[in-house]
């Protein structure tokens, strides 16, 4: 049976290549994508709905179908402060998934970060950690959480520290700590999509090296 697919983030590095690799999967129907502006994104297959998110008037009854995939986050540089960056990555995801589990969705597919730790004393990390683990809590019938990485890919904006430590990181874990090695935007996105349709239901958290093979698995027809 095709299923219908909503994705928040669907703008941003791993977004953008998990919205382009669900328009092209025949057993997705349709593709619902949660944004805060117009995109210049069209499609058969492909809803799209501007909303406030942090007004859930604007995009709750929306919520509906088979899947609620999440590649929604920022930076700190981007947000402006701790506060901003935390409503984004932790309060709009956890809300999203809150209303996709009170609409019937019981599929969800977040990503994470390398290092996700509710009691890490990194700001970023435990942010993460506390989303993975709230998200946990809502027990959904089938969750996947990655954890990737340095993520690589054509961002929209220039990050001139990446320019340099990822060629540095790749180099390196090459032959140590090969579990933090950079990952490609594209990989993440594929993985993200055979969590979702795969039948890994006794495994709910991805490791940054597990999901260069989640994206190598063929996926159930």
């Amino acid at each position: 049976m095709k299923q219908t697919a909503n994705v928040i983030g669907a703008t941003g590095l791993v977004g953008k290549q998990l919205v382009h690799l669900l328009l092209q999967n025949d057993q997705f129907e349709k593709v619902r994508i949660f944004v805060r502006r117009n995109t210049e994104m069209q499609h058969p297959k492909l809803t799209q709905e501007v909303v406030d998110f942090s007004n859930e008037k604007t995009w709750g009854e929306k919520l509906t179908g088979d899947i609620l995939f999440s590649a929604l986050g920022t930076t700190l540089k981007q947000a402006g402060s701790k506060e901003k960056e935390y409503e984004v990555d932790f309060t709009y995801n956890l809300n999203f998934a809150r209303k996709a589990k009170e609409n019937g969705i019981e599929n969800y597919v977040l990503v994470s970060s390398v290092g996700a730790n509710p009691r890490s004393r990194i700001f970023y990390t435990r942010m993460k950690g506390e989303l993975d683990k709230a998200v946990a809590n809502l027990n959904f019938k089938k969750l996947a959480i990655l954890r990737p990485s340095s993520l690589t890919g054509e961002r929209r904006e220039k990050r001139w520290m990446e320019n340099i430590s990822i060629p540095v990181a790749r180099l390196v874990t090459r032959f140590v700590f090969k579990k933090y090695r950079p990952i490609e935007d594209r990989t993440v996105a594929q993985a993200m999509i055979n969590a979702a349709i795969n039948s890994h239901t006794e495994k709910t958290i991805w490791e940054a090296d597990e999901i260069f093979k989640l994206a190598n698995t063929i996926p159930f027809n």
